[in-house]
């Protein structure tokens, strides 16, 4: 079980449902981006059942969040204005957006480019 310090005391929208914002108990505060919360749903829609069968998601850019909904206390279900709704965000994986996203985003940038996609 995680530490209640990496436990969120907030979670807001923000910039039309573009930003998510997280405050942690520890103090931390991440400003997470909708466009790589979908792309990298923790969802086996997106991110298979394993490393291979991940799905890259292009086409993202304007995506925004419409619904915040709870899970027990230990998650979040994000609705997308897409209609993507099935990934559970834990605490600890909303923590590792927010700790990683940069490198998550220029991983994922990159796997686009491979494939000759765009953020749309």
């Amino acid at each position: 079980m995680a530490d209640e310090a990496d436990w969120p005391i907030e979670i807001k929208l923000s910039r039309g449902g573009r930003i998510l914002t997280v405050a942690w108990a520890d103090g931390a505060r991440h400003e997470l981006a909708a466009e790589l919360l979908r792309v990298e749903s923790p969802s086996a829609e997106v991110q298979g059942h394993s490393a291979e069968q991940k799905t890259i998601v292009p086409g993202k850019r304007q995506v925004a969040i419409r619904d915040v909904q709870e899970v027990g206390s230990y998650a979040v279900r994000l609705v997308f204005d897409d209609g993507h709704s099935t990934g559970i965000y834990t605490w600890p994986a909303l923590r590792a957006f927010g700790d990683e996203g940069a490198a998550l985003f220029a991983a994922y940038e990159a796997a686009l480019a491979e494939r000759g996609l765009s953020r749309g």
